[in-house]
């Protein structure tokens, strides 16, 4: 059964790939666009040939650069890592790279905030049932289910699905990316994992550029938004609506008092699209009366249509500079997932952890319980055999000091085992305020065997080839690479100068009603202005004059702008480089830290294999001593002391057997977590634990049912 779908790709260096494809774009682009450069600058700059040469001398030293550090870039294939499925891993119905209610929704709802639902902070019913009696008799399965439903880091990493989703939505609209968190969580208590874990931390949002946090594995990401900003693709509509109403004084006899009422309607339409061209509309209206007799009409209606369309054409220009961010932004859901993926990865293994632990105090406290049993049962045999006159009285006195040392010892053994009891407990539920959770003992019911793994047998090599098409860590460290090769197409853009080509068509018209205070200024003396003498004309007639084309207003230009020496671009896309090789060297490094791991892991459970073996024996006949030793007391042949030393023998043997199966057990589980193929192993859906829901339990291999599942005796008194 697969649990999450898989993509594989070719099996070749992803960052061998990416930078040969970034040359040979910068060869055939870049080239094209310094010519076309150093051709607009010679014509309109009025410097044709000393100019021109020298711009076509730097393309030709860029090329060079280019094909430099192509050479020095070239890195040894590698297996690509595979890509977590779904993409879309999300935690909510709501999709929020969409518009709330979408194009045929309410439109409306583009103006009214989104509602996220509060977040759950009662524990699962999964728990409630498994607490019976006032005891929580836990597996292991049952415990990363729980961790699954109920635990902290995981609720809290849910949320940058989301929030990677927010990025998204920002991005179609050209605007910069906010930045997701791409680290683990690491707030639970308790455990160790030996993952590489980018971050942690609180796990809520951070600025990083390129989807993972600032400063990550002694990286730098600063150029994320490197190059020209993106036209907004978001139309805006603008609209201004006035009213007038001014009094000029009189200043001459030819110019007296006048009332003039002005009535402005003006409405505005921008938008940006995705090839870097940009439209603006103007559309302004008026209506004006006044009592001047200079005006033949009042009312006046005067309409203006202006609409403007702008293209750069070197910087900001094309799809990709201008659609950049939404790739990036794309880039980083998939570390999100991934990161996710990785989450779930470590929560699990150190939920592992915590319960192996809490396995070892709890065995623990019963070796030390059976100690106290027969180190009493002794001081008991001793006490009668000195009442008869067949034992010293100081052989009394060493068992009465090694009960009372027993009985320290399992104090402590109580007390460790109750707090792991609690660690345990906060790693998987949610909510500790019920009493009778936090006074409920939980018993262990799994144990690990010592059945041999496939992976302990496998070829090192094969196993380094399956963590490497499995970490998380490497699929994210690639997609980083690829938002750097992003960035740095984006800085290199910004190095060109601004042209811009623009042109426009608008038209005015003009009408109205006679004015009755119109005055015919050349009759002698002046007056009144015969009826239709100015012919009217009503708003209808103005709109028409705007399309008729009887006043147009129409052109076209060239804006130019040519940053003298550049240095802030020069120096982005110089770091931006600097950024791109960085990242390469930390992928490669990351190999290097992972077939390490792997090989690590694998002699580690080897070795933990041979100790438990080693451990068993060493018990088995620590015990058959004390059996012994005890026969020979009874028939008078031994002494107490014997009979002690052999009892601490076995309590040392029961502490190294102890030790040896946790440990045994926490590295076949961190094997998993090195291979990131914990999910494959325990059946864990990756789709479902994005959700918080859990259907099938985990199927945990390699266990077995504890013998003795008794709850733990009271605290003995020091008395």
């Amino acid at each position: 059964m697969h649990l999450y779908g898989t993509r594989v790709f070719e099996r070749q260096s992803f960052a061998a790939r990416t930078v040969r494809g970034q040359a040979a774009h910068g060869m055939r682009g870049g080239a094209k666009l310094r010519a076309f450069a150093a051709l607009v600058l010679g014509l309109t700059s009025g410097m044709p040939a000393g100019f021109a040469r020298q711009a076509g001398a730097g393309s030709q030293d860029n090329v060079a650069s280019q094909d430099q550090n192509k050479d020095a870039s070239h890195l040894p294939p590698a297996p690509t890592p595979v890509t977590t499925e779904p993409i879309s891993l999300r935690q909510t119905e709501r999709d929020f790279s969409r518009p709330s209610g979408g194009l045929l929704g309410n439109p409306i709802n583009m103006y009214r905030g989104t509602t996220v639902p509060v977040a759950g902070f009662n524990n699962s019913t999964r728990l409630d049932d498994l607490l019976k009696e006032g005891k929580i008799y836990l597996s292991l399965s049952d415990a990363i289910a729980l961790a699954i439903e109920n635990n902290y880091d995981i609720a809290i990493a849910r949320y940058n699905l989301d929030i990677a989703d927010t990025d998204v939505l920002r991005s179609k609209a050209g605007a910069t990316l906010r930045g997701v968190n791409s680290g683990v969580v690491a707030n639970t208590i308790g455990g160790t994992s030996s993952t590489l874990t980018a971050g942690g931390g609180p796990g809520g949002t951070s600025v990083g550029q390129g989807g993972a946090a600032s400063g990550l594995g002694g990286q730098v990401f600063s150029t994320g938004s490197a190059g020209p900003l993106p036209e907004n693709r978001d139309p805006l509509l603008g609209g201004t609506i006035q009213f007038e109403r001014a009094e000029s004084p009189q200043t001459s006899i030819f110019a007296p008092r006048a009332f003039t009422n002005t009535d402005s309607y003006n409405f505005t339409y921008n938008q940006g699209f995705v090839t870097g061209t940009s439209l603006a509309v103007a559309f302004n209206n008026s209506r004006s009366t006044t009592n001047n007799f200079f005006n033949d009409y009042s009312p006046q209606l005067i309409s203006s249509f202006k609409a403007t369309v702008t293209q750069h054409l070197l910087q900001g220009f094309g799809v990709f500079v201008n659609n950049r961010f939404y790739y990036q932004a794309m880039n980083n859901r998939r570390i999100t997932d991934s990161s996710f993926r990785q989450q779930i990865l470590y929560t699990v293994n150190q939920v592992e952890t915590i319960y192996w632990g809490l396995v070892s105090a709890f065995e623990d406290v019963q070796a030390k319980e059976r100690t106290l049993e027969q180190s009493t049962q002794l001081e008991s045999d001793t006490k009668k055999q000195l009442d008869i006159g067949t034992m010293a009285p100081l052989d009394v006195v060493q068992a009465q000091s090694t009960v009372a040392s027993d009985k320290q010892a399992l104090i402590s053994s109580q007390s460790n085992l109750q707090y792991q009891q609690l660690i345990m407990k906060q790693a998987i539920a949610r909510n500790l305020n019920d009493p009778a959770l936090v006074a409920a003992p939980i018993i262990p019911t799994d144990r690990v065997s010592i059945e041999e793994l496939s992976e302990e047998h496998q070829p090192v090599e094969e196993l380094v080839q399956t963590a490497f098409q499995q970490r998380p860590e490497l699929e994210q460290a690639v997609l980083v690479l690829k938002n750097q090769q992003i960035s740095l197409k984006g800085a290199r853009n910004a190095l060109l100068p601004t042209l811009d080509a623009y042109g426009f068509y608008g038209a005015s018209g003009a009408g109205g009603k006679q004015s009755p205070n119109c005055i015919n200024l050349f009759s002698t003396p002046p007056t009144p202005c015969a009826p239709n003498t100015v012919p009217t004309s009503g708003y209808g007639d103005v709109l028409n004059d705007l399309v008729n084309s009887s006043s147009p207003d129409k052109g076209i230009g060239f804006t130019l702008n040519i940053p003298i020496r550049n240095r802030p671009a020069l120096a982005d896309q110089a770091r931006s480089l600097l950024e791109y090789r960085q990242a390469e060297l930390r992928l490669e490094q990351l190999y290097t830290q992972i077939r390490m791991q792997v090989v690590n892991a694998q002699f580690a459970l080897t070795n933990d294999r041979a100790q438990v073996i080693s451990a068993r024996a060493a018990h088995d006949y620590a015990q058959q001593s004390l059996d012994s030793e005890g026969k020979k007391l009874s028939l008078g042949a031994s002494t107490a002391y014997n009979v002690l030393l052999q009892q601490k023998n076995l309590a040392t043997a029961d502490a190294t057997l102890i030790s040896a199966e946790a440990a045994y057990a926490r590295d076949r589980a961190g094997l998993y977590q090195v291979l990131a193929t914990t999910l494959q192993h325990y059946g864990i859906n990756l789709s479902g634990a994005a959700a918080g829901t859990v259907g099938a339990s985990p199927a945990i291999p390699g266990l077995t049912p504890a013998k003795d599942t008794a709850p733990p005796m009271p605290t003995p008194s020091s008395r």
